[in-house]
């Protein structure tokens, strides 16, 4: 007997990287509409940079969609009926942080705040439920790694 998904429960069939049409349904058309927009804000605020790349992480884990080019820009996190992004914040990107503390959402500071500082960086899994966090997820990916000047 199967037991059935709990909220943030991730994709765990590893036979192939999930579709659109799975996607959206395991973590809902609100979180997908999230989703689809942070891939066509990447792909046009930083076109031909980044390769979006399926990760399998094992049965807890589950399925990812990790944006890099020689470092990590973010990752994807389709959990059911939640959308989630890891930002990884090294020493750079940690000061430029505290430089607009106070900019930032009273949620993502206390994330920031509560999250272990790794040799590689402090590892943000922000929730992303509205518009509202998409675009603080948006700005943090640009503080992290400014998109290329269309010259």
């Amino acid at each position: 007997m199967t037991q059935a998904p709990e909220i943030g429960d991730r994709i765990a069939d590893k036979s192939a990287p999930p579709d659109a049409r799975v996607l959206r349904n395991w973590i809902g058309a609100d979180a997908y509409k999230h989703w689809t927009r942070m891939q066509n804000w990447i792909e046009a605020s930083y076109p031909g940079v980044f390769e979006p790349d399926w990760l399998y992480g094992g049965k807890k884990r589950g399925w990812s969609l990790r944006y890099k080019k020689t470092r990590a820009l973010c990752t994807l996190l389709p959990g059911y009926g939640v959308l989630s992004v890891l930002v990884v914040l090294g020493r750079a990107e940690r000061a430029k942080f505290e430089e607009r503390r106070y900019s930032w959402s009273p949620q993502l500071v206390n994330l920031y705040d509560e999250a272990r500082a790794y040799p590689d960086g402090k590892w943000l899994t922000i929730v992303v439920s509205s518009v509202d966090d998409l675009h603080e997820v948006m700005d943090l990916v640009s503080m992290k790694r400014p998109p290329p000047s269309a010259d």
